[in-house]
Parts: structure tokens; C-alpha cells; sequence
């Protein structure tokens, strides 16, 4: 019954990727191009060379972090969408550290910092969890709203205090520093290891351990949890610290990896794009770190095929957002009693048979 459930959810996905990618050839045949030919540019600008494949791992990087962190709040039943926040507060202190603080060079350095963010980060998350918890409030409120604090105050730092040489931008982290290229020439760094580290720690403290099973049992049923003795107070906050630091470090590897310095438009879109990747990969780190390779080709090849085959790149936007829907809708469907005594009545007949 377990393996039909997880068939199920993998099924809902892929379909639910498949029919978007279906609307969007609609939407390019509607505009007159060819949907074949604009797909194969896409698909090129992503796999097509070296440097190419290169940047579809740049990409997928800090979305590996923000989906891991959705995933990991939403397993305790909690709705992080301070992810974006908790993102950019990882990547202020990392730089801060990193570039001020810090008074020696090299791996060290390196090391404290991405501490340092995933410091900032859980610190961050654990605001929305403690009012959750302690006050009743919503945390999917208090978390956008924390969303634009963080980007305002990361705004006031670039453009005020640690502002460099009269441009809205803080100084570089310097080359020591940096997280190591490792597929040269292209850009993907360390960061991409750390993410699948993470990745894969998620993965196994959720479903192979037993803090992983209580926090699950607390998202499926707060009430019979509370019943059983289990600490929900306690399990939402630290579902908050988790998923922030998670967050925060995606932070801080995207700072010391990719951008090396605070400016505008820094995180923009990783939140909520984070969220979105969850739903769709079922709420499971591995179907996540899937639907987060998938965006990031899309992203990658957005720009190929909107100069090879002359659609508008806003297009990908619509297709993602199409999957986000598909996805949720199909979601909810397999959630229904009716559904489900439906494949519990057909597993009992593969059983029988």
C-alpha cells in the first residue's frame, strides 16, 4: 500500500509537469511559433555545452536549499513562507562575517561564515515558530512580513553603512574566501555538494530517525500528538530553526559561491519559488531536489530559447506556474477519502491476485 501511495505522488507530479509543458506548446502555437522548435532551444541553453550544463547547477543550487527548507516546516505541519527572509538574513551575516569581521583568510574563514548564515537563518525562522507557537499568530503573516524586513534591511546595509565606494553594493567576499569551483571552466562550486549533503540529511533525519517520525506525527495530527505527550510547542519552533537554517546557509553558499557581495535584486523569487518546488515534489527532499533541477532548466533555458526561436521568456514563467497548479490540484485530489478508498480497494485486488 506504501509503494502504490509513492507511485501515486511520483505519478501526480510528472503529470502534472507533463500537462504544463503540454499548455505551454499550446501557448507558443497560439502566439504562432513552434512549439517543437522553442522547446529545443530551450532544452539546448540547458544541456547544450559544458558551460551550459554548468549554469543549470548554479541555478539549482540555492533552489535545492529554499525547497528543502519548505519541506522540512511543512512536515511539522507548519507553512514557512519566511523562507526568502531567512534566505537573505543568512547572506548579510555570511558577507558581514566574511568581509568585516573575520580577520584571517582562507577555509576557515569559508567555514564561519556559511556557520554564520545558517546561524542568522535559523534565528530568523525562529521568530514566526515562537509567535506560532506561544501566540496564536499566523506564520504565514508573520513570515512575509519578516520577508520585507529582511529586504529592507539588507537594502539600508548595501546602500548605507557597508556601502562601497559611493555604489549600492557591500565589498566583495575576497578570492580566499570563496567557495572552490569544481568543474571548471564553468561557475558551480562547493555550494552544489553542501546542497546535496543537505539534501540527503533531510531526508534521512525525516524518515529514518526518530525526531524525524515526531515531527511528522505533529504535522499529520497536533491534537493526538499533544494526547501522546509529545512537545508540539516545542517541535514547531524547532521545525522553525531547522528550516531557517536551511535557508540561511542556502544564503550564504549563493553569497560565497555565486554573487560574493549584497546588492539589489539579491534572493529576489528564491522563497517562494522554494515553497512552490515543495508542493510539487510531494513534500519528499529527493522529489524536491528533482523539481529544483527542472526549474533551473527552465530558467537556464528561457534565455536560449527566447533568442533562438524569438518566444517570450515569459513564457517559462507561465509553464512553472501552470505546473504549481497542476501539481496542488492533482495533490488534492489524491488527498480525497474517496480517492483513496479507491487505490486502497485496487491494492487490496493486486494483493488478492
Amino acid at each position: 500500500m506504501k509503494i502504490a501511495r509513492t507511485l501515486i505522488r511520483i505519478g501526480v507530479s510528472v503529470f502534472s509537469i507533463l500537462l504544463a509543458m503540454a499548455t505551454g506548446a499550446i501557448l507558443i502555437l497560439v502566439i504562432g511559433k513552434d512549439p517543437v522548435v522553442a522547446y529545443g532551444y530551450l532544452f539546448r541553453g540547458a544541456f547544450g555545452s559544458l558551460p551550459s550544463i554548468g549554469e543549470t547547477i548554479v541555478k539549482v543550487t540555492p533552489l535545492i536549499f529554499t525547497g528543502l527548507a519548505a519541506v522540512f516546516s511543512y512536515q511539522c505541519g507548519m507553512l514557512n513562507l519566511g523562507i526568502e527572509g531567512q534566505f537573505i538574513a543568512g547572506a548579510i551575516v555570511s558577507n558581514w562575517l566574511s568581509t568585516l569581521v573575520i580577520p584571517f583568510s582562507g577555509p576557515a574563514n569559508t567555514i564561519l561564515s556559511l556557520l554564520g548564515g545558517m546561524i542568522a537563518g535559523a534565528l530568523w525562522g525562529a521568530i514566526p515558530g515562537f509567535l506560532k507557537a506561544y501566540r496564536g499568530l499566523n506564520e504565514m503573516i508573520v513570515g512575509i512580513l519578516l520577508n520585507y524586513i529582511a529586504l529592507l534591511f539588507m537594502s539600508y546595509l548595501f546602500a548605507g553603512p557597508l556601502m562601497e565606494a559611493n555604489i549600492p553594493q557591500t565589498a566583495a567576499v575576497e578570492q580566499a574566501d570563496r567557495l572552490a569551483r569544481i568543474l571548471p571552466p564553468t561557475r558551480v562550486h562547493l555550494g552544489i555538494v553542501i546542497a546535496l549533503a543537505t539534501l540527503i540529511f533531510v531526508y534521512y533525519f525525516l524518515y529514518y530517525t526518530s525526531g524525524g517520525f515526531r515531527l511528522r506525527v505533529v504535522g499529520s495530527n497536533p491534537i493526538a500528538a499533544r494526547v501522546n505527550g509529545l512537545p508540539v510547542k516545542r517541535m514547531t519552533i524547532l521545525s522553525f530553526l531547522a528550516s531557517g537554517a536551511i535557508a540561511g546557509l542556502g544564503g550564504a553558499v549563493e553569497i560565497l559561491g555565486v554573487s560574493y557581495r549584497l546588492m539589489g535584486g539579491f534572493g529576489a523569487g528564491f522563497g517562494f519559488d522554494g515553497v512552490a518546488i515543495a508542493l510539487i515534489g510531494q513534500l519528499n527532499p529527493i522529489g524536491t531536489g528533482f523539481v529544483a533541477y527542472l526549474f533551473a532548466v527552465l530558467r537556464v533555458g528561457a534565455n536560449t530559447m527566447q533568442v533562438g526561436a524569438g518566444i517570450p521568456s515569459a513564457i517559462v514563467d507561465v509553464v512553472q506556474a501552470i505546473i504549481i497548479i497542476f501539481a496542488v490540484a492533482a495533490t488534492g485530489l489524491v488527498s480525497l477519502p474517496e480517492f483513496q478508498k479507491f487505490t486502497a480497494r485496487f491494492a487490496k485486488k493486486e494483493k488478492g491476485a
